[in-house]
């Protein structure tokens, strides 16, 4: 069984918090407000930096998503290679479900090691969405089922 995720709302463009603490973690990251390019780069190297090993982006220029965090981990690990054991998976689900990507998060985003502990969802929107967040993450878990 897997333990609800932690959800994050990021304001677009604002100062990022410490994650620090959830090392090593899954990210689903949910796009629902514009924001810089500049800050998504500088978004990926916050996810990099504070453990992430597997993110899903979900949303809007969602597919920019993978480029950007494996650039992040290019730029932490320069002039070298990433490390395999801190090499972060990258997908995005333009064409998917919300709903989809939190199944996937729960039985699919996992690291060769078995160190991914804890799930983040990190929403980068204005409106607090937690709650149906949440909510739609636990529908999940028999997506497949229901799918059959």
């Amino acid at each position: 069984m897997n333990p609800p995720p932690t959800y994050i709302r990021l304001h677009p463009n604002a100062p990022l918090p410490e994650i620090e603490r959830f090392r090593w973690f899954r990210a689903a990251v949910v796009l629902d407000a514009e924001y810089s390019d500049d800050w998504q780069m500088a978004v990926s190297r916050w996810l990099v930096d504070s453990g992430c090993l597997y993110m899903m982006a979900w949303g809007p220029k969602c597919t920019t998503w993978d480029d950007s965090v494996d650039y992040a981990q290019i730029l932490k690990h320069l002039p070298g290679e990433a490390p395999v054991n801190e090499w972060v998976m990258t997908t995005w689900h333009d064409e998917e479900t919300l709903e989809d990507v939190f199944w996937q998060m729960r039985f699919s985003a996992m690291d060769e090691l078995g160190r991914i502990e804890h799930s983040l969802i990190v929403h980068i929107g204005v409106a607090d969405r937690a709650e149906e967040f949440q909510a739609l993450y636990v529908r999940a878990e028999d997506l497949a089922e229901r799918e059959a």
